[in-house]
């Protein structure tokens, strides 16, 4: 019951809070992606400096990314290491994999907003979307 609670207060941080947070499905195996390296960067001076790298946890999330303190508009960067990923789980990769990792540049207009930034990906592909 209280791992539930803490769940559900993840997701009310997650729907209506300002921050960013993000997660990664691994759709190859049909489950979340656990313990995938993500570097998180801002655009600062035309070139993108390493704010902070996170691993995610067993539901394939990470620790919220930006929180309403900390919240800014601005130019980010998300790198999610695909091939260091797959390579841990045992899935055999071409030399050089075919996606080493999966790079993310997006904007944030609104520093009162909740931007979710969620990948789905395989060692062959990834797409992402705006989320809740």
């Amino acid at each position: 019951m209280l791992a539930l609670a803490a769940f559900a207060n993840k997701a009310a941080f997650a729907a209506g809070s300002p921050g960013l947070t993000t997660h990664m499905l691994d759709t190859a195996n049909g489950k979340p992606g656990e313990g995938v390296r993500v570097d998180f960067s801002v655009l600062d001076g035309g070139a993108y400096k390493l704010i902070k790298t996170v691993r995610t946890n067993v539901d394939g999330r990470t620790e919220p990314l930006l929180t309403a303190e900390t919240m800014k508009a601005g130019q980010y960067e998300l790198v999610f290491h695909l091939a260091e990923y797959y390579t841990k789980l045992g899935t055999v990769l071409p030399n050089p994999p075919f996606l080493e990792r999966a790079v993310i540049q997006f904007g944030m207009a609104d520093a009162t907003a909740h931007y979710h930034v969620p990948v789905l990906a395989t060692p062959w592909s990834y797409t992402t979307y705006r989320g809740s």
